[in-house]
């Protein structure tokens, strides 16, 4: 039987799972908190579950994977592209929030309001909501977040076909990182500059489409209070 000690275990047993603060997110964070009532049973299973509305809570060796190439730190401020279950989310939020003077931020972005409010049910299941560490906005975020730029970091979980966003990279710091799918690769973008960019590749996943809105904004609040 598959169990969180199981999964973590077979994460770094593969090599995919390497950092400290990673690996203790992983821990910490229970997948099964962030999965539907019908996929419990197999919440600890290294694959994509589906969480309604033709999304999936990733698959835990991608996101593992997304995670060590991004390297989160404490007091970082990040924003998260496609948050859905709030999984990523918290993650992010336990390694931002842990061994700095001043706690980070995660900026969780979902335009499906459904999947919004429950993202952020799940994450307030570890305390996130409440202590400001996890902020939640249903919007696209596909036209950035200004109001809350600048970021240390940017990832997103749905692919965005042929190029990020510029608005992504105008709003990330130098020295700062973006990770996200284009097309069936992920691509990691240091900001060296404003005019330096370096960019790695990293071929052979699949994720869902990154959906536009023509306004940029959807027809519900910006924040979820």
């Amino acid at each position: 039987m598959h169990t969180k000690e199981s999964l973590v275990e077979e994460l770094t047993q593969t090599g995919v799972l390497k950092t400290p603060t990673i690996i203790e997110a992983f821990r910490t964070i229970d997948r099964i908190d962030f999965v539907p009532l019908s996929e419990k049973g197999v919440a600890y299973e290294n694959r994509p579950l589906p969480i309604g509305f033709g999304q999936t809570i990733s698959q835990p060796y991608t996101v593992a994977f997304m995670l060590e190439l991004l390297q989160p730190k404490p007091g970082q401020k990040i924003l998260d592209v496609g948050s859905g279950s709030g999984w990523q989310t918290a993650l992010l939020s336990n390694i931002v929030s842990g061994g700095s003077e001043k706690p980070g931020r995660v900026i969780a972005t979902e335009r499906i309001p459904t999947l919004s409010e429950s993202g952020k049910i799940n994450a307030e299941k570890y305390g996130f909501v409440s202590r400001g560490v996890a902020v939640f906005y249903c919007r696209d975020a596909g036209f950035g977040v200004p109001e809350e730029s600048p970021f240390d970091a940017i990832i997103a979980a749905a692919s965005s076909g042929k190029e990020i966003p510029d608005e992504w990279k105008r709003e990330l710091k130098p020295g700062g990182k973006i990770l996200a799918p284009v097309g069936n690769s992920l691509k990691l973008f240091s900001k060296i500059s404003d005019s330096k960019w370096v960019e790695q590749e990293f071929p052979g996943f699949v994720f869902v489409p990154f959906v536009r809105d023509e306004k940029g904004d959807v027809a519900f609040p910006k924040k979820i209070l």
